[in-house]
């Protein structure tokens, strides 16, 4: 669809906006200068995209959704930063993803994520494929979240927080630690409360894998070794492999520390 076709309804379409073909736009929606929309893509009414935006193909924008807005933070001072969304995501009612700032230099959300309603995506934060937020949850500045995840709604994520992949949070959840992969995390506080096994298996873990990343927690969280110890143990243990030094490569890169056990 061109700009001209665009602008024929209740929309306003910026001259400078790049627009993919079959591009669905509804009433009453504003797309600024200086943003691109990819082929298929579908924007319902009431929509705001703002400059330095970078949407993908086939993604679906509900009403009330912005993005692009500057940083809510007091450090931007205008310099270019974007807010990428990716093919085939999803973005319910009243989701804001603001842009970037000199920290990171983009906001940046994966291909096929599902955004439910009135969740915030704040500056640079960095959402892989596949993750799910579930309704009303708020993500600080420069949160990364892993592939995969699933949080449940109403969840808060402290700034600088990492989510490891395939991770199930539960709702109304404070995290303020990371979270490694392949893990259920809940109650008060934020605690390791077992492996997602559900989400494992759904994703093609097979029983072997889920056996090798069990036996790495039993020694993490259920051997009374502090984090330190715990990984040692687990390099000195157990076999080599990709999904051992997985976990160990991100609790041992952990800026913020890892979550603690309940069990």
């Amino acid at each position: 669809m061109t700009n001209k076709e665009a602008n024929r309804g209740m929309c306003s379409v910026h001259p400078g906006a790049k627009i993919g073909e079959g591009v669905k736009i509804g009433d009453f929606s504003v797309i600024h200068d200086d943003v691109e929309i990819g082929d298929g893509t579908e924007i319902a009414s009431n929509v705001v995209i703002f400059p330095k935006s970078r949407i993908g193909k086939n993604v679906k924008i509900f009403p009330g959704a912005v993005v692009g807005a500057i940083p809510q933070d007091l450090k931007f001072h205008g310099e270019e930063t974007y807010a990428y969304i990716g093919d085939g995501t999803t973005l319910r009612e009243c989701v804001t993803v603001n842009r970037g700032t000199a920290a990171k230099g983009e906001t940046r959300v994966g291909k096929n994520c599902l955004l439910m309603a009135y969740t915030h995506i704040a500056h640079d934060c960095r959402i892989g494929d596949n993750v799910i937020i579930s309704n009303a949850c708020q993500l600080g500045g420069e949160v990364q979240v892993d592939d995969r995840a699933v949080i449940g709604g109403g969840s808060l994520i402290h700034q600088f927080c990492h989510l490891g992949k395939n991770i199930m949070l539960q709702g109304g959840a404070l995290v303020n630690k990371d979270i490694p992969p392949f893990v259920k995390a809940a109650r008060e506080p934020i605690s390791y409360v077992g492996l997602n096994t559900i989400g494992l298996h759904r994703n093609g873990y097979s029983s072997e894998q889920i056996s090798i990343i069990s036996e790495v927690y039993r020694i993490l969280y259920l051997s009374d070794l502090n984090v330190t110890n715990a990984v040692a143990q687990i390099l000195k243990t157990l076999p080599q492999s990709d999904l051992r030094d997985e976990i160990v490569d991100f609790v041992t890169h952990s800026d913020r520390g890892i979550i603690r056990s309940a069990v």
